[in-house]
């Protein structure tokens, strides 16, 4: 039995190891990076902070399901002026720019 636990506590690990976005090419980074900024920041704050949106710190999003996250990056939110991304971004790209967002990488230093 503890045999059979490790094997599948190693499998479980990397599966959640693989679900972390990789990084774009740098110069798509430095594309997402602006988008961040000029984009998501003309209605979230340039700061992130919050403005016709709600703030997209890092406290904001605690707690918040990274795929609803995600899901609303891609697909937008009916009802309200967050538009879908998806013509423009893999979900391999919002992944990278939620967890992002989700550790302050986005943040002005």
């Amino acid at each position: 039995m503890p045999r059979r636990f490790s094997v599948c506590a190693a499998a479980l690990l990397a599966a959640v190891a693989g679900m972390a976005a990789a990084a774009p090419p740098p110069e798509r980074a430095a594309e997402l990076r602006r988008l961040v900024r000029h984009d998501c920041g003309s209605c979230h704050g340039l700061r992130l902070r919050g403005g016709l949106g709600p703030a997209l710190t890092p406290q904001a999003l605690a707690g918040k399901p990274v795929e609803l996250l995600v899901a609303t990056v891609l697909e937008g939110r009916a009802g309200t002026p967050m538009p879908p991304w998806k013509p423009f971004l893999s979900e391999e790209e919002a992944r990278w720019i939620v967890e992002g967002l989700r550790s302050g990488g986005f943040l002005e230093r």
